[in-house]
């Protein structure tokens, strides 16, 4: 296949859903997570949950790196992007992204120098053309930005900047995974493994999953046909009583991973004792700091970070949403006070946000319409 047109015929896509029902056995009822934020999106924009059983059912994990950042953090941004001559750098799904005092919009309007950029490489480019500023990129998303940010991290060491600094935010997937798969709220049966992540990471690290806990993971691609195919892998796998890790993306990632993208990030980076996630708390060994040899460009050396932790609004329920419990239509303040414009939790700001894709694309219940025509029937 070459053109995304292949990945999305619906003769095919109805083939595949046939060859899945078959494989369900009568009265069994199936739950398979999608990791990555990006296959929610592709799961409701295409109405693929239409073309499954009603014993099939798919849940969102914690895959969308903005939304598993705690209130705290963006808090600590927006205290490090108020000091003096100070820039601060991010990019654009973060602005959004409420705080306890905010959110890097609400700062800025108040004064506070944030500017949005494509790349941290824009950040380097800020600094050199500020030399009297303090330029500090928010550095936040899993092992598939943080090589960007530890090229940029080789780049403003070459170059010998001085005024240049990144806030590590960036978490790793397989610690949350792990604590997933230990939640005793939650029962799976396999897992639609991340895309994204897997081209930097590949495939082996997933071992373990079906090793210790004899779940099945298929890394999928993007597109509607990928999801469907990586459905019926693990169909095929548990019909026949197998668990194991299977690539159905092999066409962009490798099972052993970037080695290059991984050497970069082991370079410029080290795993954290412990890191906050919302929804998750705290797990272990489960964020990137900046190595000691780096310890120039690290802002949480550089600056006084205050260390602020914060309390999600009793309303919102996102942490509930990014471990698979609650669908997002099951929290109360969905699509009313939660809505894209004025969001309470992060799910619904990240354009890989659970929240953010059941609202855009109507899946307002469980009956999958919206609110609004049910009241005018």
């Amino acid at each position: 296949m070459r053109f995304v047109d292949e990945f999305r015929d619906a003769d095919k896509a109805h083939a595949l859903a046939a060859k899945i029902t078959a494989l369900c056995e009568p009265g069994r009822q199936y739950k398979f997570m999608e990791v990555c934020g990006g296959h929610t999106h592709t799961i409701y924009k295409h109405g693929l949950e239409d073309y499954l059983p009603e014993s099939i059912t798919l849940v969102h994990g914690p895959g969308c790196p903005v939304c598993v950042i705690p209130m705290g953090r963006v808090d600590d941004a927006i205290h490090l992007a108020s000091q003096p001559d100070v820039i601060m750098t991010s990019f654009g799904d973060m602005m959004r992204v409420p705080g306890g005092d905010g959110s890097f919009f609400d700062a800025k309007a108040r004064g506070t120098d944030i500017r949005m950029v494509y790349s941290p490489l824009d950040s380097l480019k800020i600094a050199k053309n500020n030399p009297d500023k303090r330029v500090v990129f928010m550095a936040i998303g899993f092992e598939t930005t943080a090589p960007s940010t530890a090229m940029t991290l080789l780049r403003a060491q070459a170059a010998g900047l001085t005024n240049f600094s990144i806030f590590a935010n960036h978490v790793t997937i397989i610690p949350a995974i792990k604590a997933i798969l230990d939640s005793p709220d939650l029962r799976l049966d396999g897992f639609i493994g991340p895309g994204h992540v897997s081209t930097v990471i590949g495939c082996r690290p997933y071992e373990f999953i079906a090793r210790d806990y004899g779940k099945p993971v298929v890394v999928a691609g993007f597109e509607p046909l990928d999801i469907l195919q990586s459905i019926y892998m693990l169909m095929i796998q548990m019909s026949e009583g197998r668990s194991e890790i299977e690539n159905q993306y092999s066409r962009v990632v490798p099972w052993d991973g970037n080695m290059v993208a991984l050497k970069v990030i082991n370079e410029t980076m080290e795993l954290r004792p412990y890191f906050e996630w919302r929804g998750l708390g705290f797990i272990s060994h489960s964020a990137l700091s900046v190595r000691e040899k780096y310890a120039s460009f690290d802002a949480e050396l550089l600056f006084d970070v205050p260390g602020v932790r914060v309390a999600d609004p009793k309303a919102c329920q996102c942490g509930e949403v990014l471990k698979g419990v609650l669908k997002p239509w099951e929290c109360k303040v969905f699509g009313t006070a939660c809505t894209p414009e004025t969001p309470i939790g992060t799910c619904m700001v990240s354009p890989e946000g659970a929240c953010a894709a059941y609202y855009n694309y109507g899946r307002m219940n469980r009956n999958r319409v919206m609110e609004t025509e049910v009241s005018r029937a």
